[in-house]
Parts: structure tokens; C-alpha cells; sequence
């Protein structure tokens, strides 16, 4: 346990999660097939599922294959991760729905980071270095919406989440852009911020949350499901403070619903 305030690397982080973890189990559901998506800006993806000494890939138009980790938090829906070079991609594909949505991610570098956050304060740049976008598709052929779209329903929750026997933290979700994170047990212990984050809404209670870090550059991407109180996704970041090397490791909690404020600017 950390207990002295101090920060730590995304690797370390990882460290501390992987104990007895509450990750789920692969899916293989979509061993095999292809997924075909439209973007809203009128192109298009062909992505097909192999899998290879029990490991799963994803295979663009048979150009580009990349070792995934695919996770099905509800039926029909899948979680599908994996990094492109030094980037993160997070594919979020609803066939109940037929709705999809790429959330591609980046680490700051050294110079971008080096300023510190009143640099970047002073000249109107968000704190986090940590880029996200967000492309909104659908399964070709099915006729649900480009996407999914934002959504303000976990505003004003607040959530802990064990995601180990040892990790339990707890989020208090602010407003529609920033969000409070505190560790309750585990090797961040003691440390809290409150930083940027999105939030979709997949389906009844069921919810994407992604969020960027600022003070040790990390991207994390869950699907939260309110219903059976679960999450699953993943937290990105380099392994270590002073090198390249990318961590990108599978988080998955079990839920516990604490409160609810009523945000003054909500009815």
C-alpha cells in the first residue's frame, strides 16, 4: 500500500490490479466473422475476428492484424482492444443496437508534458496531455444510430469500485465533463484528483466512461453496467515515468453504489 502520497506509474498501477482481479473472462463470440462498419462521414470498415493459439486478433480489409482482447459485458455487445503502434484503440460494437464507436487514444510526450499544467492553464489548453477522439459508427446493414450518444445520467453518483482484493477506489461524477477519483485501499492509496471524462450512454443503465488523467498521463475506458452492479474495460499509460514503454492493461470491478447528489443544474 502507498499511504504516503506519493504518485505512481501506470505500470505499477497494473501491478497492484492484477491480484485476484475482477477482469471478465474473454469472449469468443465473434471468432470468425466480420464486422462491417459505416462511419458517419461516409467511410467504412471491414474488421474480421481470427483466433490463433487461443489468442484473438482483429484484422483490417487483411492489412493490418493486431492481437485483441474482446470482453461481452451483456449479450450482443463487445469490448474489443487493442494498440496500433503507440496508439490505443477501443472498438464498442452493440448488434442489440447495431451502434459502434472507435475511441482512439494517445499519450502526450515529453515536451508536451514538460511545461506543467499552469503552462498549459495559461494558454487555454486542457490540463490532461492525454488526446481522445471519438468515431461514431454503425454495423452495416442494421439501422441504429451513428454512435452512441453522451449522456449526464451517472452525473452526480457516487460509486466504488473493488477491482482486486486489494484495489477499491471510489468516483464521484462531478458534472458532464470532470469527475473525482479517490483510492480507498490498494498502491495508490490516499491519492485523489479530479480530471476530464465522457460518458455515453450504451444502453439502460449501461454506460461507456472514459476519462484522461493529468498528473501521470493515462487513459481509461470502461463500460460500467448499473444493472449487475459490473465493469470491464482498460487503463493506458506508459509503463514507466521516464520511458516509451506503453502499459495497456485490463481493469474489471464490481460496483457498489453509494449515494446521489442531485446537480443543481438538472431537474
Amino acid at each position: 500500500m502507498n499511504g504516503t502520497g506519493n504518485w505512481i506509474s501506470v505500470g505499477d498501477l497494473a501491478g497492484g490490479f492484477a491480484q485476484e482481479s475482477n477482469i471478465l473472462s474473454p469472449s469468443y463470440g465473434l471468432v470468425g466473422k466480420t464486422i462491417d462498419l459505416a462511419f458517419d462521414d461516409g467511410t467504412a470498415w471491414q474488421v474480421r475476428i481470427t483466433l490463433e493459439a487461443g489468442r484473438q486478433f482483429v484484422d483490417f480489409e487483411n492489412e493490418l492484424q493486431k492481437e485483441a482482447r474482446i470482453t461481452s459485458l451483456r449479450d450482443s455487445l463487445y469490448f474489443i482492444d487493442f494498440l496500433v503502434s503507440e496508439k490505443s484503440m477501443t472498438l464498442i460494437v452493440d448488434y442489440e443496437t447495431g451502434s459502434a464507436l472507435i475511441i482512439e487514444g494517445g499519450l502526450p510526450s515529453a515536451e508536451e508534458i514538460s511545461g506543467g499544467l499552469l503552462a498549459r492553464a495559461k494558454v487555454g489548453l486542457p490540463l490532461t496531455a492525454v488526446k481522445v477522439s471519438f468515431r461514431r459508427a454503425r454495423v452495416a446493414g442494421k439501422y441504429g444510430q451513428f454512435g452512441f450518444p453522451r449522456t449526464s445520467e451517472l452525473v452526480g453518483k457516487r460509486i466504488r469500485y473493488q477491482y482486486s482484493v486489494t484495489e477499491l477506489y471510489e468516483h464521484i461524477y462531478l458534472n458532464d465533463m470532470l469527475y473525482t477519483w479517490h483510492c480507498l485501499n490498494g498502491v495508490e492509496a490516499g491519492l485523489a484528483d479530479t480530471d476530464l471524462c465522457h460518458y455515453f450512454k450504451i444502453r439502460d443503465s449501461l454506460y461507456l466512461f472514459v476519462w484522461q488523467e493529468k498528473v501521470v498521463p493515462t487513459l481509461g475506458i470502461i463500460l460500467v453496467d448499473l444493472e449487475r452492479f459490473k465493469t470491464d474495460g482498460k487503463i493506458f499509460g506508459n509503463m514507466d515515468f521516464l520511458d516509451d514503454n506503453i502499459s495497456n492493461f485490463a481493469v474489471g470491478a464490481i460496483a457498489d453504489f453509494v449515494n446521489f447528489t442531485q446537480p443543481s443544474n438538472l431537474e
